[in-house]
């Protein structure tokens, strides 16, 4: 058994978005976005195992369904309780180590992957993350930390956004753990390469029409291809991220 096994991305994958319902089984170049996210992080070298984690919510029975499809894993938790539904996904499949990617990003890429999982295990910090300080696309997230502070994270977290967006007790306290950084080579944060609304779900087929559906392209490819076309930009520029505490 290699280190790889002991590492699983846990896919974080449900259909009910307010502002796009039903976006992860959108189509994307003739396969479901999270086909997408699926087959681009199985080309990653350090992720051993992938497992979706959605919810038991009747309508993700369709989440559930395109897992089986997929062939892959499916663990089934609370709608709201994110954090918990994360822990028993890393639980459930004996995670090592848990690399966090949501299912809404279908131009996640392998190196970027790689390069983040790959400084956790340099450092061996307690979460280390390429959005602490954001060089790359928004849409290229990834976040690692070790199963046990997942489990520990999951005992201590109380506020109602830690347990829905599952990792801001890491990063919102880091007096209790070691953080880790991870930049890019440019600075490209400016750019929003996830889907939220039916603008970045329009930008992201653009980007695999142009590309190619086989969806084999590299963050470095989309990024040349805004410098070629820097109006791809525009159809999504106006979409602002979603707080992680409601004003």
């Amino acid at each position: 058994m290699t280190l790889s096994d002991h590492v699983v991305a846990v896919l974080q994958a449900r259909t009910g978005s307010t502002r796009l319902p039903g976006k992860v089984l959108a189509d994307v170049a003739g396969r479901s976005m999270l086909a997408r996210v699926c087959e681009r992080l199985g080309r990653a070298g350090t992720i051993g195992r992938v497992i979706v984690a959605t919810t038991t919510e009747p309508a993700d029975r369709a989440v559930a369904a395109e897992c089986a499809r997929l062939g892959v894993p499916c663990f089934r938790g609370s709608e709201w309780d994110v954090l918990g539904r994360y822990h028993g996904a890393a639980t459930s499949c004996g995670a090592e180590i848990v690399v966090r990617v949501t299912a809404d990003c279908p131009l996640i890429d392998p190196e970027v992957v790689d390069r983040v999982v790959l400084a956790f295990l340099d450092a061996r910090p307690d979460y280390a993350s390429n959005t602490l300080e954001r060089t790359w696309p928004r849409g290229l997230d990834t976040e690692v930390f070790p199963a046990a502070a997942l489990a520990r994270a999951h005992r201590e977290a109380r506020l109602p956004h830690e347990r829905e967006h599952v990792t801001p007790h890491f990063y919102c306290g880091p007096q209790q753990f070691r953080l880790q950084p991870v930049t890019g080579p440019g600075r490209l944060g400016h750019l929003r390469w996830t889907v939220d609304t039916p603008d970045d779900l329009r930008l992201i087929r653009a980007i695999y029409a142009r590309l190619g559906p086989d969806g084999s392209f590299s963050w470095r490819d989309a990024a040349r291809l805004f410098d070629r076309e820097p109006q791809l930009a525009e159809l999504n520029r106006h979409v602002r991220q979603k707080p992680l505490v409601a004003a």
